[in-house]
């Protein structure tokens, strides 16, 4: 697919909402994508097989029910980086987020500028705040580019976790890349660590899902597992400005 056909694609305000809605990681159903971008679902389904066709997106098929998810993490962070270029009169003051037009809307966008998940990995003030930790802790390192250090590694060894077995090799997934968060407009930490630390925080209660979107909480489990493993003070999520981040604890 040539850049012009692709930015086509994506042109249209429907196709537009499909894919940012998918953004949470989860397979949708072509019913709850048209209710979501609010169109009929014959426009709906001329939309999908559009974006399947385009390979953005992936279907699957469970008795007769159409599920489709983004084709994968690269498709995740092509629209997260093309999300992160909103154009400021399209956000509301003080944020690079686009202007609530109710109160719900408006709860669900603070919501998620506190901690969402980026397809599989976490963002927001939260997936910024780990990112910084994990990098002053000299879990990861950013030199020639991001990269899991030995330290990062015994980490993940003494959480019980442990990566992928191809990642990072050939064309697989790398095991850590940046991923410029629209929100915060700073990197978070996408690849497969990123992916793995989100696993691991919704496995073992840490965070939740509010509702049926992105956005989540903190819980107090993940509050004091933020503290114990990071230094990260997840209540400071609630009390900064959408342009700031908590600071880790020093390293120790």
């Amino acid at each position: 697919m040539s850049l012009v056909q692709l930015a086509a694609l994506l042109a249209d305000p429907t196709r537009a909402a499909f894919c940012t809605a998918l953004l949470d990681g989860r397979a949708w159903t072509a019913g709850e994508l048209a209710r979501h971008a609010r169109v009929a679902p014959s426009t709906a389904s001329e939309h999908l097989s559009r974006l399947i066709a385009g390979g953005l997106l992936a279907e699957e098929r469970q008795g007769r029910h159409r599920y489709v998810r983004l084709a994968g993490p690269e498709v995740a962070t092509l629209i997260e980086d093309l999300t992160s270029f909103t154009p400021p009169a399209a956000a509301a003051p003080g944020t690079a987020a686009p202007a609530p037009r109710s109160l719900r809307e408006a709860t669900r966008l603070s919501a998620e500028a506190r901690a969402r998940t980026c397809y599989d990995h976490l963002a927001g003030r939260l997936g910024v705040a780990v990112s910084d930790a994990v990098l002053a802790r000299g879990l990861v390192a950013d030199e020639a580019g991001p990269a899991l250090t030995v330290r990062g590694r015994a980490w993940l060894a003494e959480l019980g976790v442990e990566l992928p077995p191809r990642a990072g090799r050939g064309g697989a997934r790398p095991v850590v890349r940046t991923c410029l968060d629209w929100t915060e407009r700073r990197n978070h930490l996408g690849g497969a660590f990123g992916a793995l630390l989100c696993r691991t925080a919704l496995d073992r209660g840490w965070v939740e899902r509010i509702g049926s979107g992105r956005a989540l909480r903190v819980t107090p489990d993940g509050d004091r597992a933020l503290r114990d493993l990071l230094g990260v003070d997840a209540a400071w999520l609630t009390l900064l400005s959408p342009s700031s981040s908590p600071r880790p604890a020093p390293p120790g």
